[in-house]
């Protein structure tokens, strides 16, 4: 199978098992999983594509354990059969307390100081256990948020680490932002007024501390 053939059938098993399992009628279960000649049937997939598709998928998103398969992590509520607490069920808890990260774009910064950062349509919040993690934000961000895992549990909101090592929780509150690290030249450019949405100043922050 080519590269090309491969990427556009993980395409497909992503957004069926993490977005479309309800719009295409695949039985799926409160964890996401779903029988794998369920998902050949509806995708109209052979075996070989969708084991290419799993062992290819770059940030590891698909979770194959023998007759079943499923998206690690980043599924849609709406339209979807899953529920946060069946995925946390078989998530591993996150112990840590060094802080993990969110990335944004400048704009919703006004925003998350005022709500704190929401799943929107997603079951969880994903968070990246480093700055440069592959796994956990997205590719281009303007700025990473620190979050505090000890402040979320303060807070009632557990922290998972899903298989492919993404972090998540349900929210994040304002109190549990901790800090913030520019990954553009605009974001540098503005980075005090950017602390000063949070109310922080540059050595009030425990991750301007750890990079001074």
């Amino acid at each position: 199978m080519s590269n090309h053939d491969s990427t556009g059938a993980s395409k497909k098993l992503s957004w069926l098992l993490r977005h479309g399992a309800g719009e295409a009628g695949l039985d799926m279960d409160a964890a996401g999983w779903a029988e794998v000649d369920d998902v050949r049937r509806v995708l109209h997939i052979g075996r070989e594509a969708l084991e290419a598709a799993v062992t290819d998928n770059t940030k590891a998103r698909l979770e194959r354990r023998g007759t079943r398969i499923r998206a690690c992590q980043g599924h849609s509520l709406r339209g979807m059969p899953v529920t946060c607490a069946a995925l946390e069920a078989t998530w591993e808890a996150h112990e840590g307390d060094a802080p993990v990260f969110h990335g944004t774009r400048i704009a919703a910064l006004v925003g998350i100081a005022r709500e704190g950062i929401l799943p929107g349509e997603r079951t969880h919040v994903h968070l990246a256990e480093a700055v440069d993690s592959t796994v956990g934000k997205r590719a281009a961000v303007d700025v990473m948020l620190a979050v505090s895992p000890a402040r979320l549990r303060e807070h009632g909101l557990g922290v998972h680490r899903s298989p492919n090592g993404v972090i998540l929780t349900r929210q994040v509150p304002p109190a549990c932002l901790v800090g913030l690290v520019p990954m553009v030249d605009r974001a540098r450019r503005q980075e005090l007024y950017l602390r000063g949405l949070f109310g922080w100043a540059a050595e009030e922050t425990p991750v301007a501390m750890e990079r001074g």
